[in-house]
């Protein structure tokens, strides 16, 4: 539940979350047809052999919390949702926004005022899990912090995209790769896969929302065993259902700042390139547009993003921003910023032009 998980125990029972857990409204879901999507600038290298355009991809934990755990909120979601809108009026919206904490009515309704054609939510309250044969997590379960045994809340993710997601696919995170406040959520990740016109093949686009630490209320020892767990389980579903002819993005929130040992074990799973480690190299060419600090900002940040290029269409990240950070993007309007990363997609120039192909629409 990100930085919030401790409102819950001081604020309110486990029984007037479950009487509130309903109360929310459905998710947003929105289908685009394959056919409705503008092509975007595509360029050609000078030799004519190289054909490239862009991709912008907003990662957003919204911090959308009901009562009694957030009061005030709606407002500010309500901006959020505005000014998004008004960037896509203006054409300098984010291609792909990828939301966290996406729980509350004012939440799905900012989301779903945004305008974006194709958006879809991520694991439900009643989203099963694989069932994985796994051993107690280290320590022992406390009902008074969250868990207790069911999921109240969804996963709170979005994926909301300004081209068709020609298909979706989410899993629950499993029932003991949970700890503290975090397993009122069925916490997970998600895949939207998009077509854009002119580019061949599609985008595998990932989002997902990690265990926090401090504001779970469980032990570190415990909360560390349930994050590691659910970087083994992240891992299984990208190689599950990623395509490798596709290029892959991965963001979220994944809660591991400021901690050496979560970002080692979620490295050992997954081989994708960080793009904060990319651009922090002045020889990358990377445009970074933000303030940094050290020689590892990745690590004082939750909000991170991954890529891998494809066979078929090769990928890299060419500028990085903060959003509503209270600069000319926005004032701040949650507890997190946005980062939002711009990338370079680029492929043969000959090669054949499936991206506004046919699929389904799962939006």
């Amino acid at each position: 539940m990100g930085g919030a998980g401790g409102s819950f125990c001081v604020l309110a029972s486990a029984g007037l979350i479950a009487a509130l857990a309903g109360c929310t409204g459905a998710p947003p879901l929105r289908t685009m047809a394959c056919g409705a999507a503008s092509a975007p600038d595509i360029a050609v290298s000078a030799d004519g052999r190289t054909a490239s355009t862009r991709l912008s991809v907003l990662t957003y934990n919204i911090e959308g919390l009901d009562w009694p755990a957030r009061s005030g909120r709606p407002v500010q979601l309500r901006q959020i949702g505005e000014r998004l809108a008004a960037m896509r009026a203006a054409g300098t919206a984010p291609d792909v926004v990828l939301v966290q904490e996406m729980f509350s009515r004012a939440a799905k309704k900012a989301v779903r005022d945004s305008g974006y054609p194709a958006i879809a939510p991520g694991p439900s309250r009643l989203t099963r899990a694989p069932k994985i044969k796994q051993e107690p997590l280290p320590g022992k379960s406390k009902w008074k912090h969250g868990e207790v045994g069911l999921r109240l809340k969804g996963s709170g993710l979005a994926i909301a995209s300004a081209y068709p997601l020609i298909e979706t696919q989410v899993r629950a995170y499993s029932r003991k790769a949970c700890a503290g406040f975090d397993c009122l959520s069925n916490k997970g990740i998600m895949m939207g896969r998009i077509a854009i016109p002119g580019v061949p093949g599609e985008i595998d686009i990932y989002g997902t929302h990690m265990n926090s630490r401090g504001a779970s209320k469980a032990p570190a020892v415990r909360n560390l065993a349930a994050h590691k767990r659910q970087s083994q389980e992240a891992a299984e579903f990208l190689a599950e259902t990623n395509d490798d002819a596709n290029p892959l993005i991965f963001g979220g929130d994944f809660n591991m700042r400021h901690s050496i040992d979560r970002f080692a074990a979620f490295s050992h799973y997954q081989p994708l390139e960080l793009v904060h480690r990319i651009c922090a190299d002045p020889k990358s060419g990377c445009d970074v547009r933000m303030s940094w600090d050290g020689d590892e900002p990745w690590m004082d940040t939750q909000d991170l993003q991954f890529f891998w290029p494809g066979d078929a269409v090769s990928i890299r990240p060419i500028r990085v921003e903060a959003m509503f950070d209270g600069g000319p993007s926005g004032p701040v309007l949650s507890d997190h910023d946005g980062f939002m990363v711009t990338y370079e997609l680029s492929w043969p120039a000959d090669s054949a032009c499936t991206g506004a192909g046919g699929g389904r629409s799962d939006g």
